[in-house]
């Protein structure tokens, strides 16, 4: 009787995993494939052609199928032939003198060979192209999409054909007012097909995504879900093999089945960043990822690591390579900037304004550094404008989509120094309820930088903090705004009974640049560093402050900055300069993170 079980078991295995794409009449054709992790695939990086398209004028019918001219009379005033090239992933700011400061249109094209299998679902996969574009291949529309730091993908099996394809992405980077963010921002607007293009091959029945983490609150119990592209009710099982777990969920008609179960875990921390790998597989679909499991919360003003107090030490950074002044795409980039984070003392790194790129996520984790992750919905925004809700949700949900599993990550942040108002309070409390039901595992938290002053007391009144598990502010106490006071007898009160990071704060400082202590206007490293004794000074004087992060890392370019002699297009806020030669106040920190390390042992 057994042996005639496994052999149905076996029959129907072979039966379902051969049944082609035409006869999947109980699959779910636009479920998005998230669980891409090792899967075959194609790499698309590497050159493209480009045509740059000044004043957004392309002929959309004859580009999108890369049209020649025929007989005598025809002609085009267009032509990849011949054209420059574009290395994918990368910048073309960084690329092209010429394109150092464009903002427009550039037309990629990219010949590849490809032979579909009638049994394999494949998808087109974006890692990130900055802002806007319009993907087509073999001449049909794939889509659009907006938004420079998270991926999407779209499915091209219908569209692929055999041997030669011709994929065109149009790329537009111009800032506008009801984009996020909005013209004004304070980095460097890059634009191109920044990180990595690949086609990713999945089964016809496949698993689409999954979540696995502990419950909030618990250190051995996890919670989570499988979603898989199929409405029949089906098996999918969750195996730890290092853990010595294992167990079968059953998928509804929906094709999602819910996880809860105990495992004997080692939990993921600052000191020791376990990570295990974790098999998810059906009778026709395997998967695996390498997953952590920490729990983090909140209780009164202290932030809890697996039920332990933590201070976060930290650093921000922007997603750029200060030697080559680009956009950092190399896993040596990541490595570089998540080092000089480590050498500084931090535990925690703040990746500013934006979600960036997969690898930097996942070698944090790797490296034991605590994360935060934005959008970049950066002062200026028109919360007025119904469709800002509509984009910023949609990042979020991208952002957390990508990045769910990577147990490094404790807070997801919803903006960055935005002005009170109606709407924009309306806004961001819709967009905090809608992460916490994305994810109700981890804190919410959003940086501002409006308080209520009184002599030397500072009065963190925001309404918007209702709606925060951790609060954080941006405060530059002695460069945009005068100290009150001596430091030390700096007042910190809040209305709300929330642990606080200090989430900017510093100055600037050409590199090199040496003199007065006192004046600002010399852009000494001087008078940085005794601005940083002044703040650590001010530290020690808040009660319900659970960590601090410079502003930033290293200098970095912004047209925002135009100071012909001190700034001439960099920010120059870093401890770090533009080549990654430490200033003065680098030291301030990194004795500041030494000395608190024992107190709070992380």
């Amino acid at each position: 009787m057994l042996i005639i079980k496994q052999v149905i078991a076996v029959a129907a295995f072979f039966l379902l995993s051969r049944v082609t794409l035409a006869q999947q009449k109980d699959s779910v054709s636009n479920m998005p494939l998230t669980a891409t992790a090792n899967r075959p695939a194609q790499s698309l990086n590497g050159k493209w052609q480009v045509i740059l398209d000044w004043y957004d004028n392309g002929n959309r019918e004859g580009i999108v199928t890369n049209k020649m001219p025929v007989g005598k009379t025809d002609f085009l005033e267009f032509s990849f032939d011949n054209s420059q090239t574009l290395s994918v992933p990368g910048d073309w700011n960084s690329q092209r003198a010429e394109l150092k400061y464009y903002e427009g249109t550039v037309w990629y094209k990219k010949d590849f060979d490809y032979q579909p299998n009638s049994y394999k679902r494949v998808f087109l996969n974006f890692e990130g192209v900055s802002y806007r574009c319009d993907v087509y291949l073999n001449g049909n529309i794939l889509g659009k999409h907006e938004g420079s730091f998270t991926p999407f993908q779209f499915e091209v099996t219908r569209f692929l054909k055999p041997g030669h394809n011709l994929l065109v992405v149009k790329v537009n980077n111009e800032r506008r007012e009801d984009a996020i963010p909005a013209r004004k921002f304070d980095w460097w607007n890059y634009g191109g097909i920044t990180r990595s293009v690949t086609l990713t091959e999945a089964p016809a029945n496949f698993i689409a995504d999954y979540f696995v983490q502990l419950k909030k609150g618990s250190l051995r119990q996890l919670e989570g879900w499988v979603r898989l592209n199929t409405r029949q009710s089906q098996f999918a099982t969750i195996e730890i093999p290092e853990a010595g777990f294992k167990t079968k969920i059953m998928t509804d008609t929906t094709g999602k089945a819910a996880l809860v179960a105990n495992a004997k875990l080692q939990l993921w921390s600052p000191q020791h960043p376990k990570l295990y790998k974790v098999n998810i597989y059906t009778q026709t679909d395997t998967v695996h990822d390498l997953i952590g499991f920490r729990s983090v919360q909140v209780k009164g003003t202290e932030i809890m690591l697996n039920n332990k107090p933590v201070f976060l030490r930290g650093i921000s950074f922007h997603e750029e390579t200060p030697q080559r002044a680009g956009r950092a795409y190399a896993e040596a980039d990541s490595r570089q900037l998540l080092t000089w984070a480590k050498e500084l003392g931090c535990n925690f790194v703040r990746l500013a304004h934006y979600p960036q790129s997969e690898q930097t996520v996942k070698l944090a984790e790797r490296m034991g550094l605590m994360i935060w992750e934005e959008i970049p919905v950066w002062q200026g925004i028109q919360f007025k404008n119904p469709q800002i809700l509509s984009k910023a949700n949609q990042m979020l949900h991208e952002m957390v989509g990508r990045d769910k599993n990577r147990c490094g990550i404790i807070i997801w942040s919803l903006s960055n120094e935005t002005a009170p108002s109606k709407a924009r309070n309306e806004t961001l409390t819709a967009m905090a309820k809608d992460v916490r039901l994305l994810d109700p595992t981890r804190l919410i938290s959003s940086a501002f930088d409006h308080f209520r002053y009184n002599k030397n007391e500072i009065l963190i009144d925001d309404p918007l903090s209702e709606s925060l598990d951790v609060l954080a502010a941006n405060k530059y106490m002695g460069w945009y705004a005068p100290w009150p006071s001596e430091p030390g007898n700096v007042i910190w009160k809040s209305n709300f009974k929330k642990p606080l990071i200090i989430s900017e704060f510093g100055g600037e400082a050409m590199y090199g640049n040496h003199g007065s202590k006192d004046t600002a206007s010399l852009w000494t490293e001087e008078y940085q560093e005794q601005l940083y004794k002044d703040n650590v000074a001010m530290f020690k004087k808040i009660p319900f402050l659970q960590g601090v992060c410079p502003w930033i890392m290293a200098d970095f370019r912004s047209p925002f900055r135009m100071h012909a002699q001190f700034q001439e297009g960099w920010n120059r806020k870093g401890l770090l300069s533009d080549k990654g030669f430490k200033k003065k106040s680098w030291y301030i920190i990194n004795d500041f993170y030494n000395r608190i390390k024992g107190t709070y042992g992380n």
